[in-house]
């Protein structure tokens, strides 16, 4: 499972006023944490106004950069900033790009500028309709924009399809819509990842953290690859160990006991 940490992010309102107000210690000690507890790439969005985002991406860049070598996933719904921010090289190494989906040309500024690289991208089940409730026509989309990123050129193990985790309060059929996008776009194209932001599901019901970690194992039964969550959520990562040691991804449970005994669980070292 490829952990995309995602407590870097100007909608908590803790990490909005750390970068308001440019406080490195409060960003440091949450990349710190993040990578300490596993996480394979760090969400840098700083969801701030437009006119503020540029200034607030770069300085968010430079400090995550300078505290870990745990390679940054930029995130930002303005695709324009995105690839200003791949044109100037302002990431010293190949991360993550969030994201791009089938809303005017979006994969068609983002892939060209990728291919041949090592960068992953993060691809939204999402067009101009916004995103849909058909399961069918999520998968549509999905396939357009594997599509797209194989004609530019991309390598497609490193392309990340999000089919739009729905919220259980909304949408009672969530859970099911979510693995039946994952089953479908592995058959489509078994190289491509399919991630999510998990935490959707959970949105305005109580014990949210239960239903998260459930979700998460229904969904890696399925295939889910990556994941966007909190990786310092310690009974989360034991999901996640755990399934992969159940679903035989982690042959004898090496990773689960290395785990173990480093103390992601929460136990005593």
């Amino acid at each position: 499972m490829i952990i995309i940490g995602e407590k870097i992010n100007g909608a908590i309102p803790s990490i909005r006023q750390a970068i308001a107000d440019r406080e490195e210690e409060v960003i440091r000690e949450r990349t710190l944490a993040q990578t300490e507890a596993g996480a394979d790439f760090l969400d840098c969005a700083p969801s701030t106004a437009t006119e503020l985002e540029y200034d607030a991406m770069i300085w968010l860049i430079s400090l995550m950069q300078e505290t870990s070598e745990t390679p940054l996933c930029i995130d930002s719904p303005n695709v324009y900033l995105l690839e200003r921010i791949l044109k100037e090289g302002r990431v010293k190494k190949p991360g993550m790009v969030n994201s791009v989906n089938e809303e005017g040309n979006k994969c068609e500024t983002i892939f060209p500028l990728i291919a041949g690289t090592e960068w992953n991208v993060l691809g939204l089940t999402c067009d101009q309709d916004g995103i849909p409730l058909n399961s069918e026509k999520k998968v549509e989309i999905a396939k357009r924009i594997i599509d797209k990123a194989d004609h530019y050129g991309v390598a497609l193990k490193n392309l990340h399809i999000d089919p739009c985790v729905m919220s259980l309060a909304a949408v009672p059929g969530a859970m099911e819509d979510f693995e039946f996008c994952i089953r479908k776009i592995h058959e489509y194209a078994p190289e491509v990842k399919v991630t999510g932001a998990v935490s959707n599901i959970s949105f305005q019901m109580p014990s949210r953290k239960n239903i998260n970690q459930i979700c998460m194992a229904y969904a890696m039964k399925a295939g889910l690859d990556s994941a966007i969550l909190d990786p310092c959520d310690r009974n989360m990562m034991n999901t996640i160990y755990t399934c992969d040691a159940l679903n035989q991804k982690d042959k004898g449970g090496r990773k689960y006991n290395r785990a173990y005994r480093k103390g992601v669980f929460g136990n005593k070292k």
